[in-house]
């Protein structure tokens, strides 16, 4: 199954292990994200290890199993799918994810309950919704 996943379900993997981690491991998923997702990680390194109270090389072992899971697609992709994300898009941080989803007509996994009730454009899995359906394909 081919999904955009957003940072907070990445963030959520790194901060505690369990059925998170294991959905972005998974072979029955395809993920996507934007390529800005890896400078935000770099640019709050510091700030991501007191939170989650891991060394600096399990931080740097977690975003070297992010590139081999994830696809990063690069803004110029997203730009033309932009504009019509932030007309649907209950929070202007969201957009980028609703316009990857678009181009690439697919879901978007995200814990945000905001995506998931105030826009009905892309349809949106949280992290135990995605692990039920997971368990049924199998």
């Amino acid at each position: 199954m081919k999904l955009v996943v957003d940072a907070n379900i990445i963030f959520a993997a790194l901060i505690k292990e369990g059925m998170t981690g294991e959905l972005l491991i998974s072979d029955d998923l395809f993920l996507f994200a934007p390529e800005f997702l890896l400078e935000e990680f770099a640019k709050y390194e510091t700030l991501i290890l007191e939170k989650t109270h891991r060394a600096k090389e399990d931080f740097d072992q977690f975003l070297k199993l992010l590139k081999e899971c994830i696809t990063f697609i690069h803004k110029e992709e997203i730009i033309p799918y932009l504009k019509q994300a932030e007309i649907f898009s209950p929070d202007p941080k969201d957009s980028v994810y609703l316009a990857l989803a678009l181009k690439l007509k697919c879901p978007l996994w995200s814990n945000d309950k905001k995506l998931k009730e105030e826009q009905d454009k892309i349809k949106v899995y949280s992290t135990e919704e995605l692990t039920n359906l997971v368990r049924f394909l199998k």
